[in-house]
């Protein structure tokens, strides 16, 4: 599985970061979790608000942090 974390460095974007890689290990999959910082990249998947996750190339959520339900909800739904 591959995820991307979309976002230039803000506090939200922070929080994600630490909460998928939480959600990760708390499930136990196997998934390599990139932060994406550049701009150019993160305008390329349509996201014009961030924080956002992408999961295996597919943008999942835009625009806050989900709770850690949600995000383990969206990881299982989108392995």
């Amino acid at each position: 599985m591959e995820i991307k974390i979309l976002g230039t460095g803000c506090a939200s974007c922070k929080n994600l970061e630490k909460a998928t890689r939480e959600a990760v290990q708390e499930m136990n999959i196997n998934a390599n979790v990139v932060k994406e910082e550049d701009i150019m990249n993160i305008m390329a998947y349509g996201v014009m608000r961030t924080p956002g996750l992408v999961i295996n190339e597919k943008v999942v959520l835009s625009g806050r942090v989900p709770s850690q339900n949600e995000l383990k909800e969206l990881l299982e739904k989108n392995k």
